[in-house]
């Protein structure tokens, strides 16, 4: 529980709480980049492959997506543990407490349909 009854303390976690949206949305983008170089490079070989077959960058990639999302989700749970502990005085009145937490989960939403769609397309 907090003791400092000022406001500063609740925007230092929400920054801490974008931080880590954008580490989220770095690491899926990250992992986007890995999968579709695998692509890339299985395009440029002149030997034919089954389209559905994936290689290590694909899975790599999938890994850095699943892991920005989960980032993303967890970075939320950590948020609402710190508001918790705030008193009503830390949080200023009419602030909404829940744009970041929405975003973040927007976040996490949009990079489980990125593996997804990934999943079910053959890979093109």
């Amino acid at each position: 529980m907090s003791d400092l009854n000022d406001p500063r303390v609740f925007f230092a976690a929400e920054r801490t709480l974008l931080a880590w949206n954008r580490t989220s949305l770095t690491l899926m983008a990250f992992g986007f980049v890995i999968e579709r170089f695998g692509l890339f490079l299985r395009l440029l070989t002149p030997q034919r492959v089954d389209p559905l077959q994936h290689g290590v960058s694909y899975w790599i990639g999938i890994a850095f997506i699943l892991l920005g999302a989960l980032s993303s989700a967890s970075a939320v749970v950590q948020y609402r543990k710190v508001l918790r502990t705030l008193k009503p005085i830390e949080i200023p009145e009419g602030y909404a407490v829940s744009m970041g937490v929405l975003v973040n989960f927007a976040v996490a939403g949009l990079g489980l349909a990125l593996t997804i769609y990934l999943f079910s397309g053959p890979g093109l």
